[in-house]
Order: C-alpha cells, then structure tokens, then sequence
C-alpha cells in the first residue's frame, strides 16, 4: 500500500464542552481546523462512536474522524470506521497529544508503541498492531521529577493551555494543516522531513 494511500485522519481527544481547549484534545483541535479550511464540518455517526467530516473529493478523498468515546476507548471507534468504509490500518493517520515532547515540537512515525498514551493503547488493542501512522504533537511535561510528574499528569493533560502556550500553539496548528493536507500528496517520507524539523521561533524572541 503506497504512503499516498491514507484514507482516514483520526484525532484523539475527549467529547464534550467540560475538554473544549485542554491539551488532551489537541488532536481534535487539529482535525477541527483541517475541516474549517476546507469548508466542511463534523457530524453525528453513531455506527463510528464518533463526529465524522470528509475533505477533497474521488481518489483525493480523506475521511476525517473525532471518536466521541472519550480517549481510553478511542481504539472502538477507529475500529468501527475501518470496517465501515473498508480501510486498511496503512491508510490511517492519528493525530495525538504527547508530553514527551515539548510544545512546538511534531514527529511524524509509521509506527511505534504507545508511550503509555491511553489513546494509543486502545488505537492499538483494537487494531492488533502498531504499524499504524501518528503524528505526535507535543504538549510538554508538567514536571521533570519522575515522581511529581505522575501525580500532575492528569491535571496537566486536562487543564487548558496558558495564554503563552495559546500564541505558540496556533504557529503548531498551522503548520500541523500544512502537513496533513501535505501527507496524501507527498507521502509519509517528505512529509515527515518537513514537519519533524519544525521549531518555531522561541516567543522570548518577540516579547
């Protein structure tokens, strides 16, 4: 199957006004403006679990996917739509919060273990495998004690973002849109030189 291939964009998050703008939903947040630019919104789909929207139209076609099951079963849902438009797990790309990465930084991979994301873990529980495409966009870490960065991950992962993370993350936005509407054209590879060097300009910079 050709990286050209993707099907379906899939981000991870929770449903529901109380998650609006935490750092848990960036994945919604980047699909959400995939969609805004394109003119199109999400919609209802019980049989999915999930808030489905389509972009591009014929073999350009992408699916793109919101699973409304909250993030510990998002797997059910991606589940659900593999079966229900008859898609391969090569033609999927999850979009996902990581706190191993600062924010600001993004990693594009083909595969890879979950990183004790609980997103990640039902993803792959539900599709027997890793070998499945994600990008990671990074949300920082609350703490780099290992101790005191267990007991603040939860409040870190669903608390909002601070108005100095809010500027950076728009510039992380944008260039997220750039590249998945870059991915079905360029493939994986080229994609990924790309969007893993991005850093974008330290906001210190500017203030």
């Amino acid at each position: 199957m050709s990286q050209r291939d993707l099907r379906l964009f899939v981000g991870l998050g929770n449903p529901g006004s109380k998650y609006l703008g935490t750092r848990h939903n960036i994945g919604f947040m980047a699909l959400q403006k995939l969609a805004c630019s394109e003119g199109t919104s999400f919609r209802k789909h019980k049989k999915l679990h999930g808030f489905l929207a389509e972009v591009g139209i014929g073999v350009q076609r992408v699916r793109l996917l919101l699973p409304d099951t909250f993030m510990n079963e998002s797997g059910l849902s991606i589940r659900a739509a593999l079966d229900w438009f008859g898609i391969e797990v090569d033609q999927i790309l999850v979009v996902v919060d990581d706190m191993d990465l600062p924010l600001g930084r993004l990693r594009l991979r083909t595969k890879g273990s979950s990183g004790g994301h609980n997103g990640l873990k039902s993803t792959i529980n539900h599709l027997g495998t890793d070998h499945f495409c994600r990008l990671r966009i990074g949300i920082g870490a609350p703490a780099t004690n290992p101790q005191e960065r267990r007991s603040k991950t939860v409040s870190h992962v669903l608390g909002n973002f601070t108005n100095q993370e809010a500027a950076l993350l728009d510039k992380v936005l944008k260039e997220v849109l750039t590249g998945l509407k870059q991915v079905t054209q360029l493939g994986i590879s080229k994609t990924a030189t790309r969007i893993n060097s991005f850093q974008p300009k330290d906001l210190s910079e500017n203030q």
